[in-house]
Protein backbone atom coordinates (compact mmCIF):
# COMPACT_ATOMS: atom_id res chain seq x y z
CA UNK A 1 0.00 0.00 0.00
CA UNK A 2 2.84 2.33 0.86
CA UNK A 3 4.72 1.43 -2.29
CA UNK A 4 1.68 2.14 -4.42
CA UNK A 5 1.28 5.57 -2.85
CA UNK A 6 4.91 6.47 -3.41
CA UNK A 7 4.72 5.32 -6.98
CA UNK A 8 1.58 7.38 -7.41
CA UNK A 9 3.32 10.47 -6.11
CA UNK A 10 6.32 9.84 -8.30
CA UNK A 11 4.00 9.63 -11.26
CA UNK A 12 2.39 13.02 -10.73
CA UNK A 13 4.61 14.80 -13.20
CA UNK A 14 5.21 18.58 -13.34
CA UNK A 15 1.54 19.52 -13.71
CA UNK A 16 0.53 17.24 -10.88
CA UNK A 17 3.11 18.74 -8.53
CA UNK A 18 1.95 22.26 -9.43
CA UNK A 19 -1.66 21.33 -8.77
CA UNK A 20 -0.74 19.70 -5.46
CA UNK A 21 1.22 22.82 -4.45
CA UNK A 22 -1.68 25.09 -5.36
CA UNK A 23 -4.12 22.98 -3.34
CA UNK A 24 -1.74 23.08 -0.37
CA UNK A 25 -1.45 26.90 -0.55
CA UNK A 26 -5.23 27.28 -0.78
CA UNK A 27 -5.71 25.05 2.26
CA UNK A 28 -3.10 27.01 4.25
CA UNK A 29 -4.68 30.34 3.23
CA UNK A 30 -8.19 29.13 4.09
CA UNK A 31 -7.07 27.97 7.54
CA UNK A 32 -5.19 31.20 8.19
CA UNK A 33 -1.82 29.52 8.53
CA UNK A 34 -0.18 31.35 5.61
CA UNK A 35 -1.70 33.60 2.93
CA UNK A 36 0.63 34.82 0.17
CA UNK A 37 -2.15 36.15 -2.10
CA UNK A 38 -2.38 39.79 -0.86
CA UNK A 39 1.37 40.32 -1.22
CA UNK A 40 1.37 38.53 -4.58
CA UNK A 41 -1.50 40.70 -5.86
CA UNK A 42 0.21 43.87 -4.64
CA UNK A 43 3.29 42.85 -6.61
CA UNK A 44 1.29 42.13 -9.77
CA UNK A 45 -0.89 45.24 -9.40
CA UNK A 46 1.86 47.64 -8.38
CA UNK A 47 1.21 51.13 -9.77
CA UNK A 48 3.67 52.64 -12.21
CA UNK A 49 4.41 56.37 -11.96
CA UNK A 50 1.93 58.25 -14.14
CA UNK A 51 4.28 61.10 -15.00
CA UNK A 52 7.91 62.14 -15.29
CA UNK A 53 9.01 63.91 -13.15
CA UNK A 54 7.10 61.95 -10.54
CA UNK A 55 4.09 63.36 -8.71
CA UNK A 56 4.12 64.32 -5.03
CA UNK A 57 1.80 61.38 -4.35
CA UNK A 58 -0.09 58.80 -6.37
CA UNK A 59 -3.10 56.78 -5.21
CA UNK A 60 -5.49 54.28 -6.73
CA UNK A 61 -9.11 55.19 -6.08
CA UNK A 62 -12.05 52.79 -5.86
CA UNK A 63 -13.34 53.40 -9.38
CA UNK A 64 -12.70 55.45 -12.49
CA UNK A 65 -13.27 59.10 -11.49
CA UNK A 66 -16.15 60.98 -13.10
CA UNK A 67 -14.90 64.26 -11.65
CA UNK A 68 -12.11 65.45 -9.37
CA UNK A 69 -12.17 68.78 -7.52
CA UNK A 70 -9.68 70.44 -5.19
CA UNK A 71 -11.59 71.76 -2.17
CA UNK A 72 -9.17 73.59 0.11
CA UNK A 73 -6.90 70.95 1.66
CA UNK A 74 -8.84 68.01 0.25
CA UNK A 75 -9.45 66.32 -3.10
CA UNK A 76 -13.03 65.23 -3.82
CA UNK A 77 -13.23 62.26 -6.18
CA UNK A 78 -16.65 61.48 -7.66
CA UNK A 79 -17.15 57.92 -8.89
CA UNK A 80 -20.16 56.08 -10.22
CA UNK A 81 -21.69 55.05 -6.88
CA UNK A 82 -19.51 56.66 -4.22
CA UNK A 83 -17.55 59.74 -3.26
CA UNK A 84 -14.03 59.74 -1.82
CA UNK A 85 -12.22 62.57 -0.05
CA UNK A 86 -8.44 62.51 0.05
CA UNK A 87 -5.83 64.60 1.79
CA UNK A 88 -4.20 67.02 -0.65
CA UNK A 89 -0.88 66.73 1.22
CA UNK A 90 -0.35 62.97 0.89
CA UNK A 91 -3.36 61.49 -0.95
CA UNK A 92 -4.54 59.51 2.07
CA UNK A 93 -8.24 58.75 2.15
CA UNK A 94 -10.16 60.86 4.68
CA UNK A 95 -13.68 59.50 4.21
CA UNK A 96 -15.96 57.73 1.77
CA UNK A 97 -19.69 58.07 1.15
CA UNK A 98 -22.13 56.12 -1.00
CA UNK A 99 -23.67 58.62 -3.41
CA UNK A 100 -24.48 58.92 -7.11
CA UNK A 101 -23.37 62.54 -7.56
CA UNK A 102 -21.34 65.25 -5.86
CA UNK A 103 -20.53 68.91 -6.47
CA UNK A 104 -18.23 71.32 -4.67
CA UNK A 105 -19.37 74.81 -3.65
CA UNK A 106 -17.31 77.55 -2.02
CA UNK A 107 -13.57 78.11 -2.26
CA UNK A 108 -10.49 77.21 -0.25
CA UNK A 109 -11.11 76.05 3.28
CA UNK A 110 -14.66 77.40 3.11
CA UNK A 111 -15.59 74.75 0.54
CA UNK A 112 -18.38 72.23 1.05
CA UNK A 113 -19.46 69.11 -0.83
CA UNK A 114 -23.06 68.54 -1.89
CA UNK A 115 -23.93 64.85 -2.41
CA UNK A 116 -27.10 63.01 -3.37
CA UNK A 117 -28.66 59.92 -4.89
CA UNK A 118 -30.18 59.69 -8.36
CA UNK A 119 -33.99 59.30 -8.47
CA UNK A 120 -34.15 60.50 -4.84
CA UNK A 121 -35.06 64.00 -3.77
CA UNK A 122 -32.83 65.95 -1.42
CA UNK A 123 -29.11 66.26 -0.79
CA UNK A 124 -26.56 66.67 1.99
CA UNK A 125 -23.91 69.35 2.44
CA UNK A 126 -20.72 67.80 3.83
CA UNK A 127 -17.54 69.17 5.34
CA UNK A 128 -14.78 68.19 2.86
CA UNK A 129 -12.23 67.31 5.58
CA UNK A 130 -14.33 65.30 8.01
CA UNK A 131 -17.27 64.23 5.83
CA UNK A 132 -19.64 65.38 8.59
CA UNK A 133 -23.08 66.52 7.41
CA UNK A 134 -23.44 70.28 7.88
CA UNK A 135 -26.91 70.58 6.38
CA UNK A 136 -29.51 68.18 5.00
CA UNK A 137 -32.40 68.85 2.60
CA UNK A 138 -35.15 66.38 1.74
CA UNK A 139 -37.05 68.24 -1.01
CA UNK A 140 -34.65 69.61 -3.62
CA UNK A 141 -34.56 68.08 -7.09
CA UNK A 142 -31.62 70.13 -8.42
CA UNK A 143 -28.49 71.82 -7.06
CA UNK A 144 -26.15 74.36 -8.67
CA UNK A 145 -22.75 75.04 -7.08
CA UNK A 146 -20.51 78.11 -7.34
CA UNK A 147 -17.52 79.58 -5.53
CA UNK A 148 -19.69 82.01 -3.60
CA UNK A 149 -23.18 80.51 -3.73
CA UNK A 150 -25.17 77.29 -3.73
CA UNK A 151 -28.59 77.21 -5.42
CA UNK A 152 -31.23 74.53 -5.10
CA UNK A 153 -34.78 74.07 -6.36
CA UNK A 154 -37.74 72.12 -5.05
CA UNK A 155 -41.22 71.73 -6.53
CA UNK A 156 -44.54 71.37 -4.74
CA UNK A 157 -46.12 70.64 -8.12
CA UNK A 158 -44.76 70.45 -11.65
CA UNK A 159 -45.64 74.13 -12.20
CA UNK A 160 -44.91 75.38 -8.68
CA UNK A 161 -41.20 75.44 -7.88
CA UNK A 162 -38.99 77.49 -5.58
CA UNK A 163 -35.39 78.47 -6.27
CA UNK A 164 -33.27 79.16 -3.17
CA UNK A 165 -29.80 80.66 -2.68
CA UNK A 166 -27.46 79.66 0.15
CA UNK A 167 -24.01 80.70 1.24
CA UNK A 168 -21.91 77.54 0.83
CA UNK A 169 -21.70 77.08 4.61
CA UNK A 170 -24.94 78.88 5.40
CA UNK A 171 -27.82 77.36 7.34
CA UNK A 172 -30.63 79.64 6.10
CA UNK A 173 -31.49 80.73 2.55
CA UNK A 174 -30.33 84.17 1.43
CA UNK A 175 -33.38 84.48 -0.81
CA UNK A 176 -36.00 82.42 -2.58
CA UNK A 177 -37.80 82.94 -5.88
CA UNK A 178 -40.85 81.38 -7.51
CA UNK A 179 -40.41 79.56 -10.82
CA UNK A 180 -43.32 77.97 -12.71
CA UNK A 181 -41.41 74.69 -13.03
CA UNK A 182 -37.79 73.66 -13.43
CA UNK A 183 -37.89 70.42 -15.37
CA UNK A 184 -39.46 67.01 -15.10
CA UNK A 185 -37.81 64.45 -12.85
CA UNK A 186 -34.88 64.71 -10.45
CA UNK A 187 -32.02 66.68 -11.97
CA UNK A 188 -29.16 66.12 -9.47
CA UNK A 189 -26.17 68.47 -9.69
CA UNK A 190 -25.66 71.44 -12.01
CA UNK A 191 -28.35 70.94 -14.69
CA UNK A 192 -27.62 73.02 -17.77
CA UNK A 193 -28.75 76.63 -17.82
CA UNK A 194 -28.83 78.99 -20.80
CA UNK A 195 -25.34 80.48 -20.89
CA UNK A 196 -22.16 79.64 -22.76
CA UNK A 197 -20.55 76.30 -23.51
CA UNK A 198 -16.84 75.79 -23.03
CA UNK A 199 -14.30 74.97 -25.68
CA UNK A 200 -13.24 71.35 -25.24
CA UNK A 201 -9.67 70.11 -24.97
CA UNK A 202 -8.16 66.65 -25.35
CA UNK A 203 -6.90 65.19 -22.04
CA UNK A 204 -8.13 68.19 -20.02
CA UNK A 205 -11.28 67.59 -17.99
CA UNK A 206 -14.11 70.06 -18.55
CA UNK A 207 -14.29 70.79 -14.82
CA UNK A 208 -10.56 71.30 -14.35
CA UNK A 209 -11.07 74.89 -13.15
CA UNK A 210 -13.44 73.92 -10.33
CA UNK A 211 -16.51 75.97 -9.41
CA UNK A 212 -16.74 79.53 -10.75
CA UNK A 213 -18.25 82.60 -9.16
CA UNK A 214 -21.97 82.86 -9.75
CA UNK A 215 -22.83 85.09 -12.75
CA UNK A 216 -24.87 88.25 -12.06
CA UNK A 217 -27.82 86.75 -13.95
CA UNK A 218 -28.87 83.17 -14.70
CA UNK A 219 -31.26 81.91 -17.37
CA UNK A 220 -33.57 79.03 -16.41
CA UNK A 221 -35.33 77.25 -19.30
CA UNK A 222 -38.92 76.36 -18.35
CA UNK A 223 -41.40 74.96 -20.90
CA UNK A 224 -39.85 76.74 -23.86
CA UNK A 225 -39.50 80.07 -22.03
CA UNK A 226 -36.51 81.63 -20.28
CA UNK A 227 -36.73 83.01 -16.76
CA UNK A 228 -33.89 85.44 -16.00
CA UNK A 229 -33.01 85.55 -12.28
CA UNK A 230 -30.88 88.20 -10.55
CA UNK A 231 -28.52 86.15 -8.35
CA UNK A 232 -28.00 89.01 -5.86
CA UNK A 233 -31.67 89.43 -4.95
CA UNK A 234 -33.52 86.45 -6.41
CA UNK A 235 -35.77 88.74 -8.41
CA UNK A 236 -37.07 87.26 -11.68
CA UNK A 237 -36.33 90.02 -14.18
CA UNK A 238 -37.65 88.50 -17.38
CA UNK A 239 -39.93 85.72 -18.54
CA UNK A 240 -39.24 85.52 -22.27
CA UNK A 241 -40.57 83.39 -25.11
CA UNK A 242 -37.97 83.05 -27.90
CA UNK A 243 -39.03 83.72 -31.46
CA UNK A 244 -39.25 80.96 -34.04
CA UNK A 245 -35.75 81.68 -35.37
CA UNK A 246 -34.22 82.74 -32.05
CA UNK A 247 -32.11 81.19 -29.34
CA UNK A 248 -31.76 82.89 -25.97
CA UNK A 249 -28.68 82.98 -23.74
CA UNK A 250 -27.82 84.87 -20.56
CA UNK A 251 -24.22 86.10 -20.64
CA UNK A 252 -22.42 88.92 -18.86
CA UNK A 253 -25.53 90.35 -17.23
CA UNK A 254 -27.42 90.54 -20.54
CA UNK A 255 -30.12 88.52 -22.24
CA UNK A 256 -28.87 87.67 -25.73
CA UNK A 257 -31.42 87.09 -28.47
CA UNK A 258 -29.59 85.21 -31.24
CA UNK A 259 -31.39 85.07 -34.59
CA UNK A 260 -30.36 82.74 -37.42
CA UNK A 261 -32.23 83.17 -40.72
CA UNK A 262 -31.92 80.87 -43.72
CA UNK A 263 -31.68 82.80 -46.98
CA UNK A 264 -29.94 82.26 -50.33
CA UNK A 265 -28.50 78.95 -49.14
CA UNK A 266 -26.76 80.55 -46.14
CA UNK A 267 -27.45 81.38 -42.50
CA UNK A 268 -27.60 85.06 -41.58
CA UNK A 269 -27.01 85.92 -37.94
CA UNK A 270 -27.93 88.81 -35.69
CA UNK A 271 -27.28 89.14 -31.96
CA UNK A 272 -29.29 91.57 -29.84
CA UNK A 273 -28.46 92.15 -26.16
CA UNK A 274 -31.21 93.28 -23.79
CA UNK A 275 -30.95 94.66 -20.27
CA UNK A 276 -33.32 92.31 -18.41
CA UNK A 277 -34.03 94.88 -15.72
CA UNK A 278 -35.49 97.41 -18.20
CA UNK A 279 -36.18 95.34 -21.30
CA UNK A 280 -34.22 97.86 -23.38
CA UNK A 281 -31.82 96.92 -26.16
CA UNK A 282 -28.19 97.57 -25.17
CA UNK A 283 -26.24 96.48 -28.22
CA UNK A 284 -26.68 94.65 -31.52
CA UNK A 285 -24.31 92.97 -33.96
CA UNK A 286 -24.99 91.31 -37.29
CA UNK A 287 -22.95 88.85 -39.33
CA UNK A 288 -21.29 87.15 -36.33
CA UNK A 289 -21.80 83.38 -36.28
CA UNK A 290 -21.93 82.22 -32.65
CA UNK A 291 -21.94 78.54 -33.72
CA UNK A 292 -25.39 77.91 -32.35
CA UNK A 293 -26.85 76.45 -35.57
CA UNK A 294 -26.18 73.11 -37.26
CA UNK A 295 -26.93 74.42 -40.77
CA UNK A 296 -29.96 72.11 -41.13
CA UNK A 297 -32.27 74.97 -41.96
CA UNK A 298 -30.24 77.15 -39.56
CA UNK A 299 -31.96 75.55 -36.57
CA UNK A 300 -30.16 76.64 -33.39
CA UNK A 301 -29.63 73.74 -30.99
CA UNK A 302 -26.51 74.86 -29.10
CA UNK A 303 -25.59 77.60 -26.66
CA UNK A 304 -22.94 80.04 -27.92
CA UNK A 305 -19.35 79.14 -27.18
CA UNK A 306 -17.45 81.23 -24.67
CA UNK A 307 -16.45 81.50 -21.05
CA UNK A 308 -17.79 83.45 -18.11
CA UNK A 309 -18.86 86.83 -19.53
CA UNK A 310 -17.49 86.60 -23.08
CA UNK A 311 -18.70 84.82 -26.21
CA UNK A 312 -16.90 83.53 -29.29
CA UNK A 313 -18.06 84.25 -32.80
CA UNK A 314 -16.87 83.82 -36.36
CA UNK A 315 -16.75 86.91 -38.53
CA UNK A 316 -17.91 86.80 -42.17
CA UNK A 317 -14.26 86.54 -43.29
CA UNK A 318 -13.77 83.40 -41.17
CA UNK A 319 -11.70 84.95 -38.40
CA UNK A 320 -12.59 84.09 -34.81
CA UNK A 321 -13.60 86.95 -32.53
CA UNK A 322 -14.21 87.37 -28.79
CA UNK A 323 -17.10 89.64 -27.79
CA UNK A 324 -17.92 91.18 -24.44
CA UNK A 325 -21.37 89.92 -23.49
CA UNK A 326 -22.03 93.05 -21.44
CA UNK A 327 -21.60 95.75 -24.09
CA UNK A 328 -20.87 93.86 -27.33
CA UNK A 329 -17.34 95.22 -27.80
CA UNK A 330 -14.93 93.20 -29.91
CA UNK A 331 -12.24 92.29 -27.38
CA UNK A 332 -10.14 90.27 -29.79
CA UNK A 333 -10.21 89.46 -33.50
CA UNK A 334 -7.82 86.70 -34.53
CA UNK A 335 -5.66 86.65 -37.60
CA UNK A 336 -6.64 84.53 -40.57
CA UNK A 337 -6.06 80.86 -39.76
CA UNK A 338 -5.60 81.31 -36.01
CA UNK A 339 -7.56 78.97 -33.73
CA UNK A 340 -8.93 79.78 -30.27
CA UNK A 341 -8.15 76.95 -27.84
CA UNK A 342 -9.32 78.49 -24.55
CA UNK A 343 -11.02 81.66 -23.37
CA UNK A 344 -12.36 83.32 -20.25
CA UNK A 345 -13.07 87.00 -19.56
CA UNK A 346 -9.39 87.75 -18.88
CA UNK A 347 -7.26 85.80 -21.35
CA UNK A 348 -7.25 83.61 -24.43
CA UNK A 349 -4.94 80.85 -25.63
CA UNK A 350 -4.59 80.84 -29.42
CA UNK A 351 -2.82 78.49 -31.86
CA UNK A 352 -1.03 80.38 -34.62
CA UNK A 353 -2.01 80.00 -38.25
CA UNK A 354 1.08 77.93 -39.03
CA UNK A 355 0.33 75.69 -36.00
CA UNK A 356 3.85 76.25 -34.74
CA UNK A 357 3.12 78.46 -31.74
CA UNK A 358 0.72 78.99 -28.88
CA UNK A 359 -0.09 82.58 -27.96
CA UNK A 360 -1.38 83.85 -24.63
CA UNK A 361 -3.36 87.07 -25.01
CA UNK A 362 -4.85 89.48 -22.50
CA UNK A 363 -8.31 90.68 -23.48
CA UNK A 364 -8.31 93.97 -21.58
CA UNK A 365 -5.19 95.11 -23.43
CA UNK A 366 -5.82 93.16 -26.67
CA UNK A 367 -2.17 92.15 -26.81
CA UNK A 368 -0.05 89.00 -26.86
CA UNK A 369 1.52 88.39 -23.45
CA UNK A 370 3.50 85.22 -24.16
CA UNK A 371 4.44 82.81 -26.92
CA UNK A 372 5.64 79.22 -26.70
CA UNK A 373 6.27 76.49 -29.30
CA UNK A 374 3.28 74.30 -30.10
CA UNK A 375 3.91 70.59 -30.05
CA UNK A 376 1.92 68.04 -32.05
CA UNK A 377 -1.78 68.21 -31.32
CA UNK A 378 -2.58 70.84 -28.70
CA UNK A 379 -5.46 71.53 -26.34
CA UNK A 380 -5.75 74.17 -23.63
CA UNK A 381 -7.92 75.32 -20.75
CA UNK A 382 -7.87 78.43 -18.58
CA UNK A 383 -8.32 78.25 -14.82
CA UNK A 384 -7.99 80.93 -12.12
CA UNK A 385 -4.48 79.72 -11.30
CA UNK A 386 -2.97 78.41 -14.53
CA UNK A 387 -3.39 77.88 -18.23
CA UNK A 388 -3.16 74.14 -18.83
CA UNK A 389 -1.82 72.89 -22.17
CA UNK A 390 -1.94 69.31 -23.46
CA UNK A 391 0.35 67.99 -26.20
CA UNK A 392 0.43 64.75 -28.18
CA UNK A 393 3.39 62.94 -29.77
CA UNK A 394 5.03 63.20 -27.31
CA UNK A 395 2.34 63.31 -24.66
CA UNK A 396 2.81 66.17 -22.22
CA UNK A 397 0.89 68.36 -19.80
CA UNK A 398 2.14 71.89 -19.20
CA UNK A 399 0.79 74.53 -16.84
CA UNK A 400 1.81 78.18 -17.26
CA UNK A 401 0.84 81.43 -15.61
CA UNK A 402 -2.06 82.85 -17.66
CA UNK A 403 -0.67 86.39 -17.88
CA UNK A 404 3.10 85.94 -18.07
CA UNK A 405 3.39 82.46 -19.56
CA UNK A 406 5.97 81.36 -16.98
CA UNK A 407 6.05 77.56 -16.78
CA UNK A 408 4.66 76.23 -13.52
CA UNK A 409 5.03 72.55 -14.32
CA UNK A 410 5.90 70.43 -17.36
CA UNK A 411 5.16 66.71 -17.31
CA UNK A 412 5.88 63.87 -19.69
CA UNK A 413 2.68 61.89 -19.22
CA UNK A 414 -0.30 60.38 -21.00
CA UNK A 415 -2.53 61.18 -18.01
CA UNK A 416 -5.35 63.73 -18.03
CA UNK A 417 -5.45 67.04 -16.19
CA UNK A 418 -8.36 66.65 -13.75
CA UNK A 419 -8.25 69.61 -11.33
CA UNK A 420 -6.16 72.74 -10.78
CA UNK A 421 -5.62 74.48 -7.45
CA UNK A 422 -3.49 77.42 -6.25
CA UNK A 423 -0.40 75.26 -5.59
CA UNK A 424 -0.62 72.45 -8.13
CA UNK A 425 -2.88 70.12 -10.06
CA UNK A 426 -4.35 66.63 -9.97
CA UNK A 427 -3.67 64.37 -12.94
CA UNK A 428 -5.11 60.93 -13.54
CA UNK A 429 -5.09 57.88 -15.75
CA UNK A 430 -7.68 55.15 -15.24
CA UNK A 431 -8.07 54.69 -11.49
CA UNK A 432 -4.72 56.27 -10.69
CA UNK A 433 -4.62 59.91 -9.59
CA UNK A 434 -1.65 61.97 -8.47
CA UNK A 435 -0.82 65.46 -7.28
CA UNK A 436 1.94 67.56 -8.81
CA UNK A 437 3.11 70.77 -7.18
CA UNK A 438 4.04 73.85 -9.20
CA UNK A 439 7.74 73.92 -9.96
CA UNK A 440 8.18 70.21 -10.80
CA UNK A 441 10.29 69.68 -13.88
CA UNK A 442 10.67 73.39 -14.67
CA UNK A 443 14.14 73.97 -13.27
CA UNK A 444 12.99 77.12 -11.51
CA UNK A 445 11.41 77.93 -8.18
CA UNK A 446 7.68 78.43 -7.81
CA UNK A 447 6.20 81.89 -7.52
CA UNK A 448 6.70 84.04 -4.42
CA UNK A 449 3.28 83.46 -2.90
CA UNK A 450 2.86 81.38 0.24
CA UNK A 451 3.49 77.63 0.15
CA UNK A 452 5.07 77.88 -3.28
CA UNK A 453 1.90 79.04 -4.98
CA UNK A 454 2.25 81.46 -7.89
CA UNK A 455 0.81 84.89 -7.60
CA UNK A 456 -2.69 84.80 -9.07
CA UNK A 457 -5.65 87.15 -9.13
CA UNK A 458 -8.44 86.46 -6.68
CA UNK A 459 -10.87 84.31 -8.66
CA UNK A 460 -13.59 84.68 -6.07
CA UNK A 461 -14.04 88.42 -6.38
CA UNK A 462 -17.03 90.20 -7.87
CA UNK A 463 -17.43 90.07 -11.61
CA UNK A 464 -15.87 92.94 -13.53
CA UNK A 465 -16.00 93.71 -17.24
CA UNK A 466 -12.79 92.90 -19.17
CA UNK A 467 -11.91 96.61 -19.17
CA UNK A 468 -13.25 99.91 -17.93
CA UNK A 469 -16.66 100.34 -19.50
CA UNK A 470 -17.62 103.60 -17.79
CA UNK A 471 -20.52 101.85 -16.05
CA UNK A 472 -21.48 100.61 -12.61
CA UNK A 473 -22.18 97.19 -14.17
CA UNK A 474 -25.44 95.28 -14.48
CA UNK A 475 -26.04 95.39 -10.72
CA UNK A 476 -24.04 98.52 -9.73
CA UNK A 477 -21.36 96.18 -8.42
CA UNK A 478 -18.55 98.35 -9.84
CA UNK A 479 -19.52 101.50 -7.95
CA UNK A 480 -18.42 102.25 -4.42
CA UNK A 481 -20.70 100.55 -1.94
CA UNK A 482 -22.77 99.12 -4.78
CA UNK A 483 -24.70 102.40 -5.09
Amino acid sequence: MIVATVCGVKGLGVRGWLLLGLVTVVVLAATGVWNPFPALWDWVDRSKPISEPDVVWQQRVGGTPRSVTIAGDTVIVEQRTRIEARNLADGGRLWERKADWSAVAGSGRESVVAVGRLLDKGYEVLDPVSGVTRRRDDRAIAVWTYRNLLLDAYCVQATDCTLRAWEPRGTAPLWSAFLPGVHSGVLADNPELLGTRRLGATRIDGGVAGPESVPPLLGFPVDGRVHVVDTATGRVLQNVQPGREERLAVVGGRLLRIAATSRDGSCYYAVTAVDPATGQQVWRRTGINLRTADYAGCVQREDPQGGRNVIIGVAPDGREAVLDGYDGRLLQVGADGEKLLAVDDRYTVVRSADKGSLLGRELSADRTRWTRPAGGKNGAALTPYAAVISEEKPSRLIAVQPREGRVLVELRTSANALAVGPNGMIIGEGREIGYVRWGAGTGEAPGPDQDGAPVAPDPGGSWRPPSDQGSCGPKNELCAGGK
